[in-house]
């Protein structure tokens, strides 16, 4: 009988990636060229656990874990916004900001959420994540259980080509040059899409070694794919 003892800290590495993707995204770093936000370094990991999640144990509880990141970010998203609202002590200060308003202002421009943002980023995770997991789960039943790196990528170029493309259009759209829009969607797509290529030997690692002490290949055969369900 499948064990799931590392199900947990799965679930835990997934959620803790997507959380932590989404506060340090208010950073733009510079890739060469290219001009990206700083969640790029870790929210491709949740892919790859998404991956994983679906190869070793199913759609069913990948979906589960997908709701269970959402709400969990809802959840910071939550406390960072009650946090902000809440007046500062006057004595409370953040490195050289000086007065309390000062570090409150840091503080708020730093954490604080723009609405449309933060609803455009919700979206595309949805989206993004459920499709990945679909694919991933029709492939490895079309394949047989054949051609891990396939399923993996091609499920990613789907999964990340809709979330990129979603959030990219509710979060910009009129207010930057229409024309600019395809260009940040691809190349958004392409960075994030390259990241699951070049680590899909660590996938196979991880996805091998699971299937080996989990004792679980989970083919998802008469699931109902429906993302709203709960129950397997």
């Amino acid at each position: 009988m499948p064990s799931q003892r590392w199900l947990s800290a799965i679930t835990a590495v997934f959620v803790t990636s997507l959380i932590v993707s989404n506060i340090i995204a208010v950073k733009l770093i510079s890739v060469g060229p290219l001009f990206l936000p700083a969640g790029i370094l870790i929210f491709p990991i949740s892919y790859i656990f998404g991956d994983v999640l679906t190869e070793v144990y199913g759609y069913a509880r990948a979906r589960r874990v997908i709701w269970i990141g959402f709400f969990c970010n809802l959840l910071a998203v939550v406390v960072i916004w009650l946090s902000i609202q809440i007046p500062p002590a006057l004595f409370w200060s953040v490195g050289s900001w000086g007065s309390s308003q000062s570090s409150q202002q840091a503080y708020r421009a730093i954490l604080g959420f723009t609405p449309r943002l933060l609803a455009a980023s919700f979206v595309a995770y949805l989206f993004g994540e459920f499709l990945n997991s679909f694919v991933l789960a029709q492939m490895k039943m079309a394949t047989q259980g054949r051609h891990l790196w396939l399923r993996t990528n091609s499920s990613t170029l789907v999964g990340q080509l809709a979330d990129s493309g979603i959030f990219i259009f509710l979060a910009f759209y009129g207010t930057i040059p229409s024309a600019a829009l395809g260009p940040m969607i691809v190349t958004q797509w392409l960075m994030k899409s390259a990241y699951e290529a070049v680590i899909t030997p660590f996938t196979y690692i991880v996805v091998n070694y699971l299937k080996r002490v989990e004792g679980e290949d989970y083919y998802d055969r008469g699931t109902n794919f429906n993302p709203l369900m709960w129950k397997n």
